[in-house]
């Protein structure tokens, strides 16, 4: 056994290597960058970025605070609303398929579809806050019933018999039990906030913000400012991931189960009769569109601009130019939905190959997270430039895209699922003898795989997002493009049409992955987190 004094030497020796290596990174940065090696200078030195953000520092301040303003003021409400509904939903199952249909079109609604509509119908910095609370919502609310569900049945049972209630269970033993994977949450949602205020100012307009700063910037052939202003974002991302993986860190530790808990609870939807389900089911497909048309009808939002259900199925098979609507939509979706396959199949492989290696080499981690960082926190419309020059406006480029925007919340539900595995479990294997190897796949994976469907349905959406932004940015294909058509001709039936059928197509897929959650973890005798 190892003592405390050793293993703060090889946390410290990783941190070191981990310092080494990146910067490692930064001086073949500043060298490639120095020698025009990249695309003829777009990507700049990093000493060149350094010297453009100290000329231009009296251009920050506002905009630095203004995305500040409306990715903080995001990420509270974001985190109120996801830990509180997470709570209701572990302890209501019927509320939880109530609102599963509005749960996934929050998350899965494109925010560049819903940047212009919001900044016509809200006013201020009212619309960064809205997107920044989307982005953040969901993330925390999946986290947050996770970690409620994984509680140990054992220690629900004792609170039981001595008369407890279901606040009570959830207070003692649940809500305790899920503060890493609630954590874990605000890990994923501190960089959504900033990424959802920065799409907001880019799409929406205003004259304050990183993303307006950006969007200023374009077209200038300036790559060293692009550069600087990505690299604050993710500066400013990378800080408040950090803050909340060392609160994580700190929890862990104290709050990791110790036995295996494979009891399945009981399910209160199964012992529902028919009838009840097919309500509930009706139910849940009705209320987004009941809140859709409740939201415009509260904000008096003119007709020519927002539109109702009925007004998006007469855009598109009633009104005379509903043939050709639909041809290009279904153009556009074909385009679309296999490359949105294959990101997310390589997202997810992504994920999964580095959450296992960080068991069984954790070094890697160190080296690879500040990668990882600036793949999730960069916004990808300061890279554009320099991915088009590189990979050109194909397949190659949207691929990229999609798996940044798939890997890095997947990779930190899987390696918080693996984390969780209790060491008396992965002691026994490798006492008869077992590799490391071994053990992770006969205990550590099959006891994380609630993580893993997890996962899936986190970057079921995002691999649908992460290709209509590569699509609306850089390729000119699919419904990126046609979304962004649509704005330039003021096509608000187009629009609001692109927005609901990527929301539906997120809806399918995520049941598709629930459906098979169940399947699978039940003939193993596990229980499900929806």
């Amino acid at each position: 056994m190892k003592s405390p004094r050793c293993c703060m030497s090889l946390n410290k020796d990783g941190h070191l290597k981990g310092i080494v290596a990146t910067i490692g990174l930064l001086v073949i940065w500043e060298i490639v960058g120095r020698l025009d090696l990249v695309a003829g200078g777009a990507l700049p030195g990093f000493s060149e970025i350094l010297i453009r953000l100290w000329v231009d520092r009296a251009d920050y301040p506002q905009h630095i605070m203004a995305t500040l303003y409306g990715s903080g003021l995001g990420f509270v409400f974001g985190n109120l609303l996801g830990v509180g509904a997470g709570i209701i939903f572990a302890m209501s199952p019927v509320a939880l398929r109530l609102w599963r249909g509005v749960n996934i079109a929050i998350f899965a609604l494109p925010p560049i579809a819903i940047a212009p509509i919001l900044t016509l119908t809200l006013s201020g910095m009212t619309p960064r806050v809205v997107l920044a609370t989307l982005g953040v919502y969901f993330v925390t609310m999946t986290a947050t019933v996770i970690g409620l569900s994984q509680a140990d049945s054992r220690a629900i049972d004792v609170v039981r018999a001595y008369g407890g209630g279901n606040w009570a269970v959830m207070r003692l033993v649940q809500l305790r039990g899920a503060v890493p994977s609630i954590l874990s949450g605000f890990r994923v949602a501190a960089p959504n906030a900033v990424l959802g205020a920065i799409l907001a100012e880019f799409g929406g307009g205003g004259r304050w913000g990183l993303g307006a700063y950006l969007l200023g910037s374009l077209g200038r052939a300036e790559p060293d400012r692009l550069w600087g202003i990505g690299l604050l974002a993710t500066l400013i991302a990378g800080l408040s991931y950090l803050v909340f993986a060392l609160l994580s860190e700190r929890f862990l530790g104290a709050s990791r189960a110790v036995t295996m808990n494979t009891a399945i609870p009981d399910s209160q939807i199964g012992a529902q009769g028919p009838f009840a389900r097919i309500a509930l089911l009706a139910g849940a497909c009705a209320l987004p569109f009941g809140l859709w048309w409740l939201f415009i009808r509260l904000l008096s939002v003119p007709d020519m601009i927002a539109k109702t259900p009925l007004g998006v199925v007469n855009y598109l098979f009633y009104a005379p130019s509903s043939a050709n609507a639909q041809g290009r939509l279904w153009q556009a979706v074909a385009e679309t939905l296999p490359i949105t396959f294959a990101g997310m199949a390589a997202g997810l492989a992504v994920a999964f190959v580095l959450a296992i290696s960080t068991r069984l080499y954790p070094r890697i981690l160190n080296a690879l997270m500040p990668v990882a960082l600036v793949t999730q926190t960069m916004p990808l419309v300061a890279l554009t430039p320099l991915l088009v020059l590189l990979l050109g406006r194909g397949t190659s480029l949207t691929l990229w895209v999609t798996i940044s925007v798939t890997f890095f919340p997947a990779f930190v539900t899987l390696a918080q699922g693996i984390a969780l595995v209790p060491k008396g479990a992965r002691d026994v294997p490798r006492a008869y003898g077992a590799s490391a190897w071994q053990e992770m796949r006969m205990v550590t994976i099959p006891a994380s795989l609630p993580y893993l469907f997890a996962a899936t349905r986190l970057t079921v959406p995002r691999a649908l997002l992460g290709v209509m932004i590569a699509q609306w940015l850089a390729t000119g294909r699919g419904l990126g493009n046609l979304l962004n058509q649509s704005r330039g001709y003021m096509d608000y039936g187009m629009i609001w049409t692109v927005a609901v059928l990527s929301v539906i197509l997120s809806v399918v897929f995520y049941q598709l992955v629930v459906f098979a959650e169940r399947w699978v973890l039940s003939r193993l005798g596990m229980q499900t987190a929806e």
